[in-house]
């Protein structure tokens, strides 16, 4: 059932993103669509009200309950800068705003691809720390083990991350087409 409602979760997400951004351009309401984008972080208050009521009924935690705190954790880190582009994005493709992407090569781009890393790592760690309060607000070891898992899964993403992304850029800069 979390499962699910972290799905739910994701889409509210952007529904609230689409709203917000249809209220700022189509119906020209700058309050109301600042409104409803502070709405979107209550997708995640609603999302950890949930995971918590689920591992307090007392049964095992599953791969959901640690999918729910890296998803709180990415999206802490990077869901203002996902609306900031969107917001960039609309104004830009449907609206004549300024275009506000640059294409970025060589140093610059491996120093971008860096700090994205560095954000993937603060959001693990975001996640971890949701994941050990979640293992200690259990304290039964048999009941937790979905939850350890995680730890791996996410050093590993991390990993596999740095080796394809800021790495291989540093190494092999990208070049200007």
């Amino acid at each position: 059932m979390l499962f699910w409602f972290i799905i739910a979760c994701e889409i509210g997400f952007w529904v609230l993103l689409a709203l917000g951004l249809f209220a700022r351009y189509v119906w020209n309401l700058q309050k109301t669509s600042a409104m409803i984008l502070l709405c979107v972080p209550l997708v995640d208050v609603a999302l950890l009200i949930a995971t918590t009521v689920d591992l307090s009924s007392g049964r095992s935690a599953e791969f959901a309950h640690g999918l729910a705190a890296v998803y709180l954790g990415f999206t802490a880190v990077y869901g203002h800068s996902i609306i900031k582009w969107a917001d960039a994005y609309v104004a830009y493709k449907f609206y004549s705003g300024k275009k506000n992407s640059v294409n970025i090569y060589g140093w610059t781009y491996a120093k971008y691809e860096w700090l994205q890393w560095l954000r993937g790592v603060l959001a693990c760690a975001i996640a971890a720390i949701l994941l050990s309060m979640a293992i200690f607000y259990i304290d039964n070891p048999s009941k937790t083990e979905a939850l350890d898992q995680w730890y791996a899964n996410m050093f590993w993403v991390l990993g596999i991350w740095l080796v394809f992304w800021p790495l291989w850029y540093s190494v092999f800069p990208k070049k200007e087409q």
